[in-house]
């Protein structure tokens, strides 16, 4: 176990030092292979030899004293990318070169390969999101740290960051106001939100004002409690889409919103059944109706919520106006009140 943590410090000293250590097909010759157990890397040299520079190096770097920071092919064939796939990323590191991200783009791929992902998962998150390639190493640790904080543990965190990888672009301090607010908000406990995060990455990034209406829609209206929220994996799906199925299935009288006592005179369908089936599996199992008729209702429901917006916001704007005549009111009452007692 010890040989273990010092073999890992080791490692990440090794990688942390990288760029300023070796060229870039000198660090091709580190190898970064993710062992399929555990999740660590395995760093080995391709001769026995101290590395030697090669022609190839020297075109690369004249001064072989100075250190090259940009990635190529060879290192990344060495990477344990094949051919096709690091002419990809060479492609698209390429295009950073002379920004200020491309300093970034070694820490990047060092980042992902130490959380165990192999070749393949790098390129297909890279390709999701490139916006990776600007987050710097620190940044890389501090919130990969953060999230095991919150319980996403090895497997779940892989996960996550291969369904969503934007999750690693938002600041620690925007994941623990998020988190804060499912917690006091919304009454979450600390197990619910890790599972939260781990099937719904993206509330992180989600609108705060739709996130409580979501949850307080669900929760008052539909009569569902945290636990079955968290297991039909609610906070997958639009406002709109939970609106308009659960509308559709009350005006049909599938469902009815429970009394304070948590009783109906119906069965209710449950959550998962009404968000996870496809339209076609929804209308045919659950609400018994024809495509024909969802469309005319989805409609009607749409044209009903745009007049609810615009009745809001007329009463938001003379709500507004009310407030700016009242503040004259106030700002001119003095001076009328004393021509009027002048008159008199």
């Amino acid at each position: 176990m010890g040989t273990r943590v010092a073999a890992s410090q080791v490692l990440r000293w090794t990688l942390r030092n990288a760029t300023s250590v070796f060229s870039p097909l000198q660090f091709g010759r580190c190898l970064l292979q993710p062992l399929c157990t555990g999740g660590r890397l395995l760093c080995s040299s391709t001769s026995h030899g101290p590395l030697q520079p090669t022609l190839h190096d020297r075109e690369l770097n004249p001064l072989s004293r100075q250190p090259v920071t940009e990635l190529s092919l060879p290192s990344l064939v060495d990477m344990g990318f094949t051919d096709s796939q690091a002419e990809q990323m060479y492609e698209a590191t390429s295009k950073l070169r002379g920004t200020s991200t491309s300093k970034h783009a070694l820490s990047t791929l060092t980042a992902l390969f130490v959380l165990g992902l192999n070749p393949s998962s790098v390129q297909k998150i890279l390709e999701k999101c490139p916006e990776l390639y600007t987050v710097t190493e620190s940044q890389f640790q501090q919130r990969i740290g953060n999230m095991r904080k919150l319980g996403l543990v090895e497997g779940s965190l892989q996960r996550v960051v291969s369904h969503y990888p934007q999750i690693l672009t938002v600041p620690v301090k925007t994941v623990k106001n998020v988190v804060l607010f499912l917690k006091e908000k919304c009454l979450f406990t600390f197990q619910q939100v890790t599972d939260l995060l781990r099937d719904s990455p993206a509330v992180v990034l989600e609108d705060r004002g739709q996130l409580e209406y979501k949850f307080q829609y669900v929760y008052f209206r539909m009569g569902i409690k945290q636990a079955e929220m968290v297991k039909s994996r609610l906070f997958r799906y639009t406002l709109e889409e939970v609106r308009c199925r659960h509308c559709f299935l009350e005006r049909r009288g599938l469902y009815q919103t429970p009394d304070k006592k948590g009783q109906t005179m119906i069965i209710n369908p449950k959550l998962d059944s009404i968000l996870h089936f496809d339209q076609d599996t929804f209308l045919t199992n659950v609400a018994n109706a024809s495509a024909e008729e969802y469309e005319v209702f989805q409609r009607l429901m749409a044209r009903e919520w745009l007049e609810e917006e615009q009745l809001q916001g007329n009463i938001e704007a003379d709500s507004d106006d009310d407030e700016e005549e009242d503040e004259e009111d106030e700002e001119t009452g003095g001076k009328s009140g004393y021509r009027k007692k002048r008159k008199r």
